[in-house]
This record gives structure tokens, sequence and C-alpha cells, in this order.
């Protein structure tokens, strides 16, 4: 990272040398690399594959995906053969030509009513049109596919991809041919033991190609990354207005022209990369209003090299811990908030829209929050980019949640694999500023030295953001609750679960609680109820809303009294599928701790956190 970039604490040592030594990681890495990230992908040209794509499901045992041995069937599918009913000749028996057809983006759970449960592989084909341009290179762009991927164009295997919440590229330059061509994706949501997240997971999981598609070319040398933010020195510089970072352009040789250029800001610079492509920068700008919540500020920051130009809008703030407070621009502040999932309020299945969005921030906005978790796992872009706009503030995760192989080295190859993919895509998010790195993880020796190194790892790829995670704790013993966990030292931000209420103890248990923390900045990430909408009766009756809204009310009560909490997100915006809520009538197939339900009606709780946020009656930002 250029100099100018210091971390925001000093590096925790690490504390299991198998996690330490990269040469030890290697030995897992024979896998397929990181495929090139394009950061700012919305923001360029690009040619939409979205609409309408003819799909096949492999059923188990997957044959046509992967052979006997294990390896991926590249004369299967993807080579997208039709059956030659003149001659005889045989295919493997499929054809996408008569296929029926999936919408993408989209999850093929709630499009067909036989997939819905459907955890296996399915494979996607499309037809598209191409006339490549000399000199030029062409990336297929995937925004999310869950959970394991393998991309053919053109009967060639260009990428494989692990993760289902994350965006990769694949380039398709060698590939493409002028006129008519084909793209083969085979998408896996199978839950492995070695996944991130594991096999026992509390949300539905969607499969197939969940985000938007497309195709973008670029110039032979082009921008691929670049950090723009406002200079984060040791300590917060009233008035700062000092731009740095860095332009990366791919495949450029040292001393390659880039300017930079924030008009509004009263920003033009002229910069040269060095030897790894980077041109770093530190400039001052002559006029600069910070993004907050109150005024989210937004600026165009466009960039250019060769034939090369993109324009992002980015705002600039910083966000810092002292002590047990939580500084936005050098002031203390409070995060009222809520969890939220990727899940589509109204229609179901995976929130990828515009109108899926602006129905959740719509949500948050008449909440009254300036904050969302983004639970568990990266979000659609869009989410993201309405944070910025909307001045809500974001706790960005990854999907390390409860019953990770923290054993398996390869684990964390893939780990730190997700971490890089979303910090790298989100990195110029005003809204952004936690990111997590786990929720509810065991407190054993084993996943501290893990998520010690990837919390490390995070400060390392980002070191203007805090670093948190959310611990599941049942220690409240004798009216006294605790965290004794070793893994809150390599963390700047402190989250904690607690179901006091529901999952444990009465209500009311909650008014004489009291808490014995660690002296850093303290989130409630999780807490609340299940209660059916329109479901009523005494508040004493599970499953009402009158006893949702008890919860919360002796929930404020013990959260007034934390001295360290610096926010709250309770458990969640909205109900949301799970198969692991299976009781008739009251979930039927949902998680019902929503403020809202499925389908948005409003229950007793959120008017209650509503008013509570609005007259500021839990929590102090000091």
């Amino acid at each position: 990272m250029p100099a100018n970039r210091r971390p925001i604490l000093r590096q925790i040592p690490c504390l299991a040398m198998l996690f330490c030594i990269s040469p030890m990681l290697a030995a897992f890495g024979q896998q397929q690399p990181l495929q090139t990230l394009l950061v700012g992908i919305d923001h360029r040209d690009a040619v939409s594959l979205d609409g309408d794509w003819h799909y096949l499901v492999d059923q188990f045992p997957f044959r046509a995906l992967y052979t006997d041995s294990g390896a991926i069937n590249d004369r299967g599918y993807g080579r997208n053969t039709h059956p030659n009913i003149a001659s005889g000749a045989h295919n493997d028996e499929y054809d996408f030509a008569t296929a029926p057809t999936l919408k993408v983006p989209g999850d093929w759970n709630t499009q067909v009513p036989q997939l819905f449960n459907y955890e296996g592989v399915v494979f996607y084909e499309k037809d598209f049109d191409a006339q490549p341009k000399p000199g030029a290179r062409t990336f297929l762009h995937i925004g999310a596919a869950n959970y394991r991927s393998h991309v053919w164009v053109n009967q060639k295997r260009v990428c494989d991809h692990e993760g289902g919440f994350t965006p990769f590229d694949c380039e398709v330059t060698g590939v493409l041919h002028a006129g008519s061509n084909y793209v083969v994706v085979g998408v896996d949501a199978t839950r492995l033991v070695d996944g991130i997240p594991s096999t026992r997971y509390d949300w539905f999981n969607y499969g197939g190609l969940t985000r938007d598609v497309s195709l973008v070319t670029l110039p032979a040398a082009f921008i691929d990354d670049y950090d723009v933010h406002l200079t984060h020195g040791a300590t917060w510089q009233p008035g700062n207005t000092e731009l740095s970072g860095y332009v990366h352009v791919l495949d450029a040789p040292a001393g390659t022209a880039v300017t930079l250029s924030i008009p509004e800001a009263g920003v033009h610079a002229s910069l040269k990369t060095d030897a790894d492509g980077n041109a770093a920068f530190a400039v001052k700008a002559s006029k600069l209003a910070l993004w907050s919540p109150e005024s989210p500020r937004l600026y165009k920051v466009s960039m250019a090299s060769g034939a090369d130009k993109l324009t992002d809008e980015i705002g600039f703030r910083d966000i810092r811990v002292e002590g047990t407070r939580i500084l936005l621009n050098g002031k203390a502040v409070f995060l009222k908030g809520a969890n939220v999932h990727a899940e589509a309020p109204i229609r179901g299945g995976r929130a990828n829209n515009d109108q899926d969005v602006a129905v959740i921030f719509g949500a948050l906005k008449e909440l009254n929050a300036n904050f969302v978790r983004m639970a568990h796992y990266p979000h659609d872009e869009r989410m993201t980019r309405a944070a910025d706009r909307n001045g809500v503030m974001v706790w960005s995760e990854i999907p390390n949640w409860q019953q990770i192989a923290f054993d398996r080295p390869e684990v964390y190859v893939k780990d730190v694999a997700m971490l890089k993919e979303t910090i790298r895509r989100d990195r110029n998010k005003a809204s952004v500023i936690l990111w997590s790195v786990s929720n509810e993880t065991p407190n054993n020796s084993t996943r501290t030295a893990f998520l010690t190194n990837l919390a490390n790892e995070a400060r390392r790829l980002d070191p203007t953001r805090p670093i948190t995670s959310a611990f599941d704790t049942e220690h409240i013993k004798d009216g006294v609750g605790t965290l004794d966990d070793p893994f809150t030292n390599a963390l700047d931000v402190i989250g904690i679960n607690e179901y006091l209420g529901w999952y444990t103890g009465a209500p009311e248990a909650a008014d004489s609680v009291r808490w014995i923390l660690p002296r850093k900045p303290l989130i409630m990430s999780e807490f609340g109820s299940e209660a059916k909408a329109g479901n009523h009766g005494p508040a004493t009756q599970r499953w009402t809303e009158e006893q949702q809204a008890s919860v919360y009310k002796h929930q404020f009560a013990m959260l007034s009294k934390i001295s360290e909490l610096r926010g709250m997100t309770p458990w969640v915006l909205f109900d949301f599928r799970s198969t692991t809520r299976n009781i008739p009538v009251l979930q039927d197939g949902y998680n019902r701790k929503g403020l809202l339900s499925e389908d948005g009606k409003k229950k007793q709780s959120f008017f209650l956190l509503q008013q509570a946020y609005k007259d500021n009656a839990v929590g102090k930002p000091e």
C-alpha cells in the first residue's frame, strides 16, 4: 500500500504458525487464482446479458459438471452441442436450444416451483452477439453466483469462482469472435463443509446467477482499481482536505500518465504509474464538504489513462475509534440501525434490483435509522450505492457464520479471497464504516488464530476503517453479562448478539442485567423475538406483536445502562426465509423476528423503535 496510508491500530501478532506462513497456505493454492476484478463496473459502459437464459438441471451425482474423479467436466454441457437427429451423433443427451428459461439476475428457487428447495447444480446458457475490437480486451462480469461457478465461452472454460456474494470477471478476449457467441455457466449451490458459509446457516440458500451479468470492453491497458479517500492520519485533523490513495492501471508500464479530476473539490492532478502500475497520490482539495448521514455529499471523481476513462461518485469522510467512542469526521456518533438480509421484500427471492433496494432503504429511513448491518454477507452493490446516497452508514460482513472449518488452511485462503473481493468492490463507498470478519463463532484457540489473522488482513487491505465481529453470548449469569473472548483483542468495535426474553429468560429479566465488557465501542448487533404479523394477544404470549414489543421495551431499559454502547441493530428489518424455521402457521419457513413482515406489514415493534430513534431515547454517542 502507499506509504501515506497508515494503519489505525498496530498489527496483532500471529497466534498460530498455521495461519502465519503464506508458503504453507500456498500448498493449498493449486486452485484457480483470483480473477481480474473490475472496480466501478456499474459506472462503465457495458453490454447487459441480463434477461432470459436457457437452463438445464444437473441432478446428483452432477455428472454434467464433474467427472468421476471430481474434476470439472470440460466435455459436458459447457460445450453446448446439440443432438443431431439426422446423423444420430451423440452429445450426452442435452440441448439448451430447446430448454426452458430463467430470468437473470435471479435465483432459480423462486422462479421454478420444482426447484424451490433445490440445492445442486444448474447450467445456464445464453447466446449473444459480439464485435471484438482490435487491441481491446473484453471481460464477462458476474455480480454474484451462488455458490461455485464454472464459466465456458465458445467451448473454452474461461474462469472458475467460489463464493456466493462477491463479483468476479472472466477475460474472454481470446475466445470471442465476430457475430454469434455463447456463454455457459454451471452454478453449484451445494453446501460444503469447507465452504464459506459452511453447511448450517439461518437463511435461505438461493442458488443461481443472482446478480447482473454483462460484457465490458476496455483498452489493452485500463484502470481496474482505485482508492480515493480523505487522508487518514494517526489522529483526526479538523479542516483536513487532503485526499490520498491510488489509481491502478492494469498492464501499464512504469511512467504511464494518469489524470485525477474532482472539479467540484478543485482537484486536478497529473500522476505517473510505478513499476506495478500503481499511481499513488496525496492532493489538497481547495474545497471539500464531508459526507455524513445529515449531508451525504458525493463528488464526481474522474480518472483517465490513455484510452481509458472512468467516473465514479465518491463521498469523503473520516471514521475512527477513540476509546469507547466511534468518531465520524471527529464527532462522536451513535449508530441507530437494523439488520437486513439481501432478500427482496414483497416479491421474495434474492434482492437484486433497484426496486428491492428502494423498498429496503425506504423502510430504514422511515425507521429513522442512520445505520444498517448488511447480514451476513456482501449485498448487491446497489445496496452500498444507495447507502451512499441516503446517508446510511454500513456494517459490511463476509459470511463466516458459526460452523466454519477454521482448522483447514484452504478455508483461510478462500476467506482472504472473499475479503479482498469485498473490500476491493466497496472501499470507495463512504457509507461503509465497518468491515466485519465473522458472526457468532465458537471461542477456541484455532478459531481465534484464524480470525485474528483475518482481521489483520482486513486492516492491511484497508487501514482507514475499524474492524468488527459479532459475538454470540449466552454469558448472562446471576444478572451479569460478560464477554470473555480473546478475539476481542483483535477488534476495534465489538458486536454482541443476545436474545434475552426469547431464547433465554423472560423479557423483564433484561431490566436488571449489568454488563462487564471490554473498553471498546459496543454495538448490540442482534436482539429481538419472533412475532407473526397480525397475531395479537397479551404481552406474555409468545409469537404475538405485543410480546415482541415487550422484548424491545425491556431491551431498551437494559441497553440504556451500558456505558460502552455506541450502536444497535435489532434482528431484523424484514421477516426472511429460512429452511430451519418450520413451525406451521407461525413461521411457515420464515424467521419472524422482523420489524416488518416479508410483505411489508409493520409490526408494533417497528413503531416502538421508530419513536425511540426519533427521540434518541436509547444510547449516547459519548
